[in-house]
Formats: structure tokens, sequence, C-alpha cells
């Protein structure tokens, strides 16, 4: 599937309503289609300029900035191994390699099964503990060639629980109770100074 699901198009109009204009939903939205297929296809493109009052050109514009979207597919893992300086400096290249057989791909491919895509990545800010590596986001620290293939035997076996499938920004879905917004409208037609100002004020008065 690539246009959002129904049960998602509904998700992704009550995210667009937190916003004063549509187009600023454009990364969410972006998380959400990666969410739903794994990566950004050109079918959700389209769908989220529909919804946003956009164009593709736009959208695709907005998620090619960020390293964490997809315009490809990738497997249901994605590694990344930082290479920067810090992690040079402990190991990084020897664990790049270790990961290359380990999978048996190189940089940027993806197993013959989709489940891991193997990426050389820039600083991941974990210099102080460094070799870092993230599976789908998610840290691993102080990675020797071992824990390495620990990781993978875990993510293989299933008992990597802590490591949702690529796309999953958050295990918990954001819900904002509409007297909680920051005051929703557009910035041409604002009047009244925006709702989290005035909560503030009046913090600082009492």
């Amino acid at each position: 599937m690539s246009r959002f699901s129904t049960d998602n198009e509904l998700v992704a109009k009550e995210i667009i309503s937190r916003y004063p204009l549509p187009k600023s939903a454009l990364i969410p939205l972006l998380h959400l289609t990666q969410e739903q297929n794994g990566w950004v296809t050109d079918d959700a493109m389209l769908h989220i300029a529909e919804l946003t009052g956009t164009t593709p050109a736009e959208v695709r514009g907005t998620g090619t900035f960020y390293e964490m979207f997809k315009f490809h597919p990738v497997g249901r893992y994605v590694i990344n191994i930082c290479s920067n300086l810090a992690c040079q400096l402990l190991g990084a290249e020897d664990l790049l390699e270790h990961a290359e057989r380990k999978l048996g791909v190189k940089v940027g491919g993806t197993t013959a099964d989709g489940l891991f895509t193997l990426e050389d990545v820039e600083c991941v800010a974990a210099c102080t503990e460094a070799p870092a590596l993230q599976v789908n986001y998610r840290y691993r620290l102080r990675v020797s060639v071992d824990d390495f293939d620990q990781l993978i035997d875990d993510i293989r076996s299933g008992s990597a629980s802590d490591i949702p499938e690529h796309g999953t920004l958050s295990l918990v879905r954001q819900r904002i109770p509409a007297d909680r917004g920051a005051g929703i409208v557009a910035p041409d037609d604002a009047r009244e100074i925006p709702v989290w100002m005035a909560r503030n004020e009046v913090a600082e008065q009492s």
C-alpha cells in the first residue's frame, strides 16, 4: 500500500488539524507514511500533497532534507554505523567491515531476505560512547564486533523487542486535546497572543 490507508488518512487529518497551515504538517505526515509503508513512495507524496494543498515536489523537497526519510525500499531494520572522527578512532571502520561480512552486503545494500539495510553515516551525536550505531534510530553504544553479532542474532530471533520495524518513530501516538492546543489560526488571522504565551505569562505572574 502506498497512499494512506483509511485509518491513517483519519490520523493524517487529525495531525493537520493541529497546525495553522496544512503544509506545516508535512514532516509528521512523512513520518506517518513511512511508518505505514517502510519508506516514502511517490503515491504517498501525492496523497500528502493533496491533503496539505501543496505539490509532490514540495513534499519531496521537505523530506529529502532529512536523512531519516527513505525514498526507496529499505530493510525492516536500517543499521546506521557512525564513521565520524570519534567513532573512527575507536574502531568504527573495523566494525563497518565486520558488519558487511556478517550481513553479506556492502554499505548501502539490503540483505536478500529484506531484513537489514546497512548504512555508513556521519555523526550520530554519541561521541563519548563510540563506536556507536543506530538500528531504526535506536542507539547501541560502545559496540564491539561481538556486540554487533549478538544484536543481529537478537533481531533475527525476535528478542530485540525494543527495536520496532523501520518507519515507526514512536510506539505511542500523540494526541493533543482541543483545549491544550497552541492557538491554531492562520498567521495572517492572528489577533491575540498565542495560547502558550498567555499560559506562560499567567505562570510568571503567579
